[in-house]
């Protein structure tokens, strides 16, 4: 018996239309790089702004995490000629803004920290299911779906069946990879002997989940690492927080571990960004250029 036939309660959803460009402007890895580390800034600084930055001021907050001026010139580059970054010419200086698509991927990710949260307490509201076959001809596109569904919070249930809690809109997944043929969308609940428990513990690698939350306490328990003012520091406590967040399905808490490490981690994160708000602020209008558009 396979977990659709145990599945009762199955609606058909006709999702709306998202962007679904995280996937592809945040690199995976062990920790943040600097186009993640690039979006960070902008979604501090700029998201919410009728302003460009001028790229002297990014390349010198950059100096102090880490990052060249070639990295950060190059990143600028790349963005701003697929169309995420707007370019801004004053005198012989360059500035950068925000386009729509990239203002709508960045405030994406300002409610997943500020309003979703990174421990879902919501009723059990059922789960989105996404089936798909796809022939050895399209491997790529097999690929890409995987993928997209996984920065979607989707679990691998078993082989072409993914699961993911609540309800989740996938249609621009599926239409930007023209695979509306080929993909079926379900909500449904668990029947008997299937438990939501179970559906947790095959679909989703929670060690793994846990562990980027034990590895953001390590950081950033102890104190504020060593970065040389509040403005850097703050810009990587985003980054770090950023890329775990990202990366967690937003399982239900009722079926997780009492002492599951997201509710100390984001307990943590926001008194570290409460303590160096202030500070940062104070030194972004002091050190970032903005340019009025």
């Amino acid at each position: 018996m396979t977990a659709v036939n145990i599945l009762h309660n199955i609606k058909w959803v006709r999702p709306r239309v998202t962007l679904t460009l995280v996937a592809h402007l945040d690199e995976t890895g062990s920790g943040p790089r600097p186009k993640s580390v690039m979006l960070t800034f902008l979604g501090i600084h700029l998201l919410g702004r009728p302003a460009a930055i001028y790229s002297g001021s990014v390349i010198d907050v950059f100096a102090g995490v880490g990052v060249s001026e070639e990295a950060v010139r190059s990143t600028l580059t790349r963005m701003a000629g697929t169309g995420l970054l707007t370019r801004h010419r004053h005198g012989r200086k360059v500035y950068f803004g925000l386009s729509d698509r990239l203002a709508a991927v960045l405030e994406d990710g300002r409610r997943r920290i500020w309003e979703t949260g990174a421990v879902n307490r919501s009723p059990d509201s059922g789960w989105t299911l996404v089936g798909f076959s796809l022939p050895d001809t399209r491997r790529g596109d097999r690929h890409d779906l995987r993928r997209q569904l996984t920065w979607a919070g989707f679990g691998l249930l078993q082989n072409g069946l993914w699961v993911a809690p609540g309800v989740r809109d996938v249609t621009a997944i599926v239409e930007q990879l023209g695979l509306d043929g080929h993909v079926t969308v379900f909500t449904a609940q668990p029947a008997k002997p299937t438990e939501a428990a179970s559906l947790v513990g095959k679909a989703f690698d929670t060690a793994t989940i846990a562990s980027r939350y034990h590895d953001f306490l390590e950081k950033w328990d102890a104190g504020k690492p060593s970065f040389p003012d509040d403005l850097t520091r703050q810009l990587v406590l985003h980054s770090d927080w950023l890329h775990v967040v990202r990366r967690d399905p937003h399982l239900p808490a009722e079926h997780l571990p009492r002492d599951w490490p997201a509710i100390q981690a984001e307990t943590l994160f926001r008194k570290l960004d409460e303590d160096l708000r202030e500070g940062s602020t104070a030194l972004a209008a002091e050190r970032l250029e903005l340019l009025p558009i």
